[in-house]
């Protein structure tokens, strides 16, 4: 029975091949398109692009880069002994052409009463500003905070 199959598909296969050469081509006329972006104005194309949107880290965009901190004052009221280990603390924020941080939030809590002094020493760190083809421009930042408690 395989040898009839394979027989069959030898001999078919010629002609299949001689059907399709002969054929004609299927006439249909096509245009290129040029995209929208090339047909709108430079206007449209900056409306289309959110300029209050921070740019995320990539090609030709740099980060920002931490050149002063405060030291962050350590709470009295936590127990000695939370106070013994480290702790650490993430904080997201968005640092903006200045080099200064603004919209921080808590991304990772060491506990409330530490939070608010993680983020008022965190609001007065200043950094490079990131960078978009050499220009100065605002980048979201995730800090993290290792928190070293002194032994009195």
């Amino acid at each position: 029975m395989r040898k009839v199959i394979v027989a069959a598909a030898l001999s078919l296969s010629p002609m299949l091949l001689h059907a399709q050469a002969t054929s004609p081509a299927p006439t249909q006329t096509s245009a290129l398109v040029q995209p929208k972006a090339f047909n709108s104005s430079a206007a449209e194309n900056a409306a289309a692009v959110p300029t209050n949107q921070p740019l995320r880290i990539s090609t030709g965009v740099t980060a920002p880069k931490l050149i002063s901190t405060v030291s962050i004052v350590e709470n009295e009221r936590i127990p000695a002994t939370l106070r013994a280990a480290d702790q650490l603390a993430v904080v997201s924020m968005i640092v903006n052409a200045d080099g200064k941080p603004s919209d921080l939030k808590i991304v990772r809590s060491v506990g409330a009463a530490m939070d608010v002094n993680v983020l008022s020493a965190v609001s007065q760190y200043r950094f490079t500003p990131g960078t978009l083809d050499h220009q100065p421009t605002a980048i979201p930042l995730t800090l993290e905070i290792t928190l070293r408690h002194s032994t009195l």
